[in-house]
Formats: structure tokens, sequence, C-alpha cells
């Protein structure tokens, strides 16, 4: 694939992102009243997949550059920090996010089939399916949310969330996916 496709995908999942995530309400009705650091910048509580024992190494010649964060390699290798929790992941919290940044696309029960998920040329993630969801990493879920679906070899339409929804958000996210599953995922989330 060339550069110009690569960024071409990423300009249509940024694009779809956007159309998607304007009917679902804006970061400044959150309320939370804290900047948060951007998708590239440090919290400096990240640790790399590397560093965790839980890489889920992206699919080779699928990664566009432009979905690295700051500083981090591209290409097959590249690595995607992944923040620590500030505290406990509340999937409370997150069934709030997801209704209102995924069930679009995955649907309210995490089925993959939200209303967007019929205009997609790649179906949405079941995270219903524990047989598939119980195999992924917790690093692996954070790293799909905030840096998308091109990060770990997955389609570039699974936009990247890290812009919009703060780390302790995406691990609320990670701990309300887990409650989804059947069957139910056996461990814990950080």
């Amino acid at each position: 694939m060339t550069r110009l496709q690569i960024m071409l995908r990423t300009a249509a999942a940024a694009g779809l992102a956007l159309a998607l995530a304007s009917g679902c309400g804006s970061q400044s009705e959150q309320g939370s009243g804290q900047s948060e650091p951007s998708m590239g910048q440090s919290t400096g509580a990240e640790r790399s997949p590397a560093e965790s024992g839980t890489a889920a190494p992206p699919a080779a010649g699928t990664q566009a550059q432009a979905a690295a964060p700051e500083g981090a390699a591209a290409g097959a290798d590249a690595q995607y920090p992944v923040a620590e929790p500030g505290s406990k992941p509340d999937a409370t919290q997150g069934a709030q996010l997801y209704a209102q940044y995924c069930a679009t696309c995955h649907g309210p029960k995490g089925e993959g089939n939200g209303p967007a998920a019929a205009g997609l040329p790649v179906k949405p993630a079941n995270h219903a399916d524990g047989a598939y969801m119980n195999g992924l990493s917790n690093d692996h879920l954070f790293q799909v949310i905030k840096y998308g679906g091109m990060a770990v070899g997955k389609s570039p339409l699974m936009a990247p969330w890290g812009g919009t929804l703060s780390d302790q958000q995406i691990w609320d996210l990670v701990a309300y996916v887990r409650s989804l599953a059947k069957p139910p995922y056996p461990g814990t989330v950080p």
C-alpha cells in the first residue's frame, strides 16, 4: 500500500469518526474541566507493550506512520505506549462512554451491529464474543481504543480516541468491554 493510500484511508477514517462523534456530544459536554494530554503527549505513567509483556504485534505492512504517536517508531515494529490507570477502572463509567462513543458502530450490547455498522466495509468487532475477546490483552484493547485500529493491524475505520478520551476513560472502557464477553473474561482489568 502506498503512503498516499494510507493517508487517504486515515483521512477517511477520521472523517467517519468525526461524523459519528458529532451526533454523540462534544467533549465540552463531558464537563471534566481538566486538560488531558493529547495522543502524542506522555502522561509520565506509560509503559510500552514490550515492557508490560502483553505486546500484540501489528500485522506487517498495515500500519501508517500517521497513526504512530509522537516519538514512536513507525512500521511493523512500532511500540505504542500504554498508560497505567490513575485509579481502578470503572466499568459503570465505561458503560456511559461506550453508549456515547462506541455503540454507534459496535451496538448497545457490543455485538458489532450498531446503526453505523451497515455502512462500513469492515464489520466492527463483536465485543460480546468471549472466544475472541478473552484472548486479547488489556493493553491490546487500550491500544485499539487510544491509537485506533491501524495501531494493531486492524481496520483504519476504527478511529483513535486518544485525542478525545483521557487514559483513565480508556481504561474505564476496557473494563466495560470486558464485561460484555460471553463466556465472561476470566482475568482482571488493572
